[in-house]
């Protein structure tokens, strides 16, 4: 910018012809104001760009650019004042200027009226005053008098008008004449006068009646505050009572509740997860020590030492019986027993059945008259509501315990029925497995609530902040109950039930340990794709896995994110879900449940990140060609794993139409995959057409998923001529006819998205000619031996650097100027407040000296 401004404002050396520079130059500069840059060695051929300037006008240019843009910017930095132009159409260049003069005529004229008609209430409405129009009255024919009462209202006399509005001239000569009944006219001052004393009678009149009217308001409250002492000293009867007392309303009921409300209490601050886990291992150390007294039939508190019973009178003389037969006294359930201190086994092995059904007999009378007395306690006490609410409050504060707790759990006794409870009950603590087998060990045999029961237990005993070695025990209990799904899902039939429950448990853990999690789960993939490539080397094709891998490929989906671009465990499992459906070939029913089962996978897997995968629909393809008989192909060709002709080409057509007809459309279970027998006439039918239903019912999700790809049209083209020309056809039931003819058209409803292709129109290469090789010499040096880019690049980066000096000289002047400028306002500031000092010296000086003045007037006198 310096630069610019230097060779802006440079004159012509002298000896120059006139106007060689144009009128941007000085023609008479000062000689004092030129400064020639001297060379100190002459050098032939260099052309010298500053060698003559004229600095002191140049920065005098500076400076005036930078008072009237940088200082400007400076004294407005702190202000937001926006000028904004909002006339009509200013910024609307499809508006042409003739129609914004129109326009902004309207809105002018517009306004005008709207100022115009402001008070304007109804312009169809007449407005009138005392039966006239206003209109009329605006016309001065006929003033109306609203002061006036007299009798003729409206009506203004002559003289009325004279007095009021001068009409002095033709009134007065009107006047001199006399009346009809001989009376003298009535002068000017007259009229006033009597005008004058009209209006004051007439005000006294109104006076007078006014305090009439409060004379009589004032004898009517005092008749009525007779009448209601009257009223008052007569005694209301409890139903007129009643009946006079005002019933509150809603918002004073809802005042009167919130004025007694209990007022919140301070709350318990929120605990720790490793409080709550601390406290849930306890309970489950509490129920499980319970449970493991009533297992061995012990009363409550036998487990512990209970001091001798000593009487108060005891004379402690050394008296010792052989047999202590003194019973202790307690408290159970708030109610009185008195029992034997002898162990339970002694209790047992002395007592007969006859003194237990004794005993039992007085227990059961003992619990009838406690539930009397309970009953006449509730009877008398008006807050056993309150007890009752207490007690489920109770209750639901601990719904696992309430829940989980069996009725043999809560029988009490050390009879061998509580013995037999107890053992049956599930333990409330487990040990953490220590391999796979311990985990089997310990869920098999049960149900699937008791297994899931069992596992969360596990994780409960074992918390990470419990221990040290807690965190390593999970981790591999979730390779263990990985490992057991798996098993569950290979057994036949399969406990998919089971696993359904268990994939909580797995998301649980895998969300404490997503490390680990992901390691197990990527092991399984790899061990199910090393299983598949020995296959494939081995016989040239696969056969589709067991259903424990596809479980495995549907509980991964479920644990880690699918819509990530890249995945450490989804990944794997997209690429091994593509293996399937394109190396396992279709050889059987359970094999096309499998495949249809793995395109529902993919789907769930893409469904948010709408990957296209061309394997699925090469897939479904192939299975809509093998539920049609084999025609020539039109518009479609088969890709392996599936062929046009051979032993499985037609293995979903269904020809009989007793089974047709009796077909009812249902969802594919995936027991039908694991089953070990094949499936036989009317039963494989029914299953050839549910997995055509489901194949239709993913075409048609596919349709949805991809339909805004621009090659969508050119994808679904295979699909659209097999359902056209083979499907469409057959005898097929309603529904599977009805979902193919929505496919169709859910894919011709699909609009194309892509412009058709033109060719690129590329410039005629021309001919070889020998052209010279020209050499270009940059400003800055003669560099021939590098190439064109190079020299290009070298260009860039001396003007870069140039350009660089030169914006930092102008900021460092800019900064120069701002601080000279914010100086100058600092010493401004200062003289202003010292010229203000020295005028508040100098008038507490003259004030003191007059004040002194006075001072010694009065000394003096």
């Amino acid at each position: 910018m310096g630069k610019a401004r230097a060779i802006g404002t440079r004159t012509k050396a002298p000896g120059a012809p006139a106007g060689a520079r144009g009128p941007r130059t000085k023609p008479n500069p000062n000689p004092f104001e030129v400064k020639v840059n001297r060379q100190k060695f002459q050098v032939l051929g260099r052309k010298m760009r500053h060698d003559v300037g004229v600095p002191g006008v140049s920065r005098a240019r500076a400076i005036q650019k930078r008072t009237q843009t940088l200082l400007k910017e400076y004294k407005e930095r702190d202000k937001s004042n926006v000028f904004r132009d909002r006339r009509l159409g200013e910024y609307d260049s499809t508006v042409s200027p003739e129609e914004k003069m129109a326009r902004r005529f309207a809105l002018e004229q517009q306004r005008q009226h709207e100022k115009r008609n402001i008070y304007n209430l109804n312009e169809d409405e007449e407005l009138t005053h005392y039966g006239q129009s206003l209109a009329d009255i605006e016309k001065h024919d006929n003033i109306v008098d609203s002061d006036s009462d007299a009798e003729d209202r409206g009506v203004l006399s002559a003289e009325l008008t004279a007095a009021h509005f001068g009409g002095g001239g033709p009134l007065q000569k009107t006047s001199q004449q006399p009346g009809p009944d001989g009376e003298r006219p009535r002068s000017r001052k007259e009229l006033i006068e009597e005008l004058i004393a009209k209006s004051k009678q007439e005000k006294r009149e109104r006076q007078a009646q006014r305090e009439d009217a409060l004379e009589l308001t004032e004898k009517l409250d005092r008749d009525w505050r007779e009448i209601q002492s009257l009223l008052a000293r007569k005694a209301p009867r409890p139903q007129d009572r009643d009946r006079q007392r005002p019933q509150p309303d809603a918002y004073d009921l809802m005042v009167r509740e919130l004025g007694f409300e209990m007022k919140a209490q301070p709350s318990d601050r929120m605990r720790t997860e490793a409080e709550l886990a601390k406290e849930e291992q306890e309970r489950l150390e509490r129920l499980e020590a319970e449970r493991v007294r009533r297992m061995l039939g012990k009363g409550e508190g036998e487990d512990t030492q209970k001091p001798a019973h000593t009487s108060a009178d005891d004379l402690n003389d050394g008296f010792v019986l052989d047999k202590d037969d003194r019973r202790l006294l307690s408290y159970k359930d708030g109610k009185m027993t008195i029992q034997d201190e002898r162990s339970g086994e002694a209790s047992d092995g002395a007592n007969t059945e006859e003194e237990q059904e004794e005993e039992q007999e007085e227990e059961d009378e003992e619990e009838d008259a406690s539930e009397e007395d309970a009953e006449d306690s509730v009877g008398s006490d008006g807050h056993s509501d309150l007890e009752s609410a207490e007690e489920s409050a109770e209750e639901s504060a601990r719904p696992e315990l309430a829940q989980r707790q069996t009725p043999k759990a809560r029988a009490t006794g050390s009879g061998r029925e509580a013995q037999e409870a107890a053992r049956a009950e599930l333990p409330y603590t487990f040990e953490a497995p220590a391999s796979s087998e311990d985990l089997k060990s310990l869920l098999s045999g049960r149900s699937a609530e008791e297994q899931l029961l069992v596992v969360e237990r596990i994780q409960k005993c074992h918390h990470p902040s419990l221990a040290a070695g807690n965190k390593a025990k999970l981790e591999r209990l979730f390779g263990f109950l990985l490992e057991y799904v798996g098993d569950l899902a290979a057994d036949d039939p399969p406990g998919l039930d089971v696993v359904d429950k268990l994939v909580v448990q797995l998301y649980n853990l895998c969300q404490m340990f997503p490390a680990s999690a992901s390691e197990s789960v990527k092991s399984v993939l790899r061990d199910a794709m090393h299983e598949m490539e020995g296959a494939v080397e081995e016989k040239g094709r696969a056969a589709f896995p067991g259903l424990d891998v596809l479980v495995y490929l549907k509980i991964a989906g479920m644990l880690f994110p699918t819509s990530d671009f890249r995945h450490a465990v989804v990944t794997p499992a997209l690429v091994c879900m593509s293996q399937l459906l394109t190396k396992c070939p279709v050889q059987s029913l359970q094999d096309a449940v499998k495949g249809l089962f793995v395109c529902c996978v993919f789907l769930d897997y893409v469904a948010l990140s709408r990957r296209f995968v061309p394997e699925l629909i090469n897939f479904l393809l192939g299975i809509l060609y093998i539920a049609t008989p084999n025609k020539p192909s039109q518009g479609y060709t088969l890709v392996h794993p599936f062929r046009p002709l051979g032993r499985n080409s037609e293995l979903l057509l269904v020809s009989s139409e007793e089974d047709r007809a009796t077909w009812q459309r249902r969802s594919l279970s995936l027991r039908w995959a694991s089953r070990r027998t094949a499936q036989e006439g009317t039963e494989a039918n029914h299953t050839r057409l549910s997995c055509l239903a489901v194949c239709l019912a993913l075409v048609r999700r596919c349709v949805v998923l991809y339909g805004t790809l621009p090659a969508f049209h050119d994808i679904a083209r295979p699909l659209g001529a097999l359902l056209t020309q083979h499907l469409a056809g057959l005898r097929h039931p309603v529904e599977l006819q009805e979902l193919c003819r929505s496919a169709l058209a859910d894919v011709e409803a699909q609009e194309r998205r892509y412009p058709p292709l033109i060719c690129e129109k590329s410039k005629p290469v021309p001919l070889k000619l020998f052209t010279p090789r020209l050499v270009k010499v940059l400003e800055f040096g003669r560099k021939r031996g590098s190439t064109k880019e190079e020299q290009e690049r070298q260009r860039l980066v001396h003007k870069h650097r140039r350009e660089f000096k030169g914006a930092v000289r102008e900021i460092r002047k800019d900064n120069q100027f701002l601080a000279r400028t914010q100086l100058s306002e600092i010493m401004q500031r200062d003289a202003e407040r010292k010229r203000k000092v020295k005028q508040l010296f100098n008038s507490l000086a003259e004030q003191e000296g007059e004040w002194k003045a006075l001072k010694r007037k009065k000394f003096k006198k």
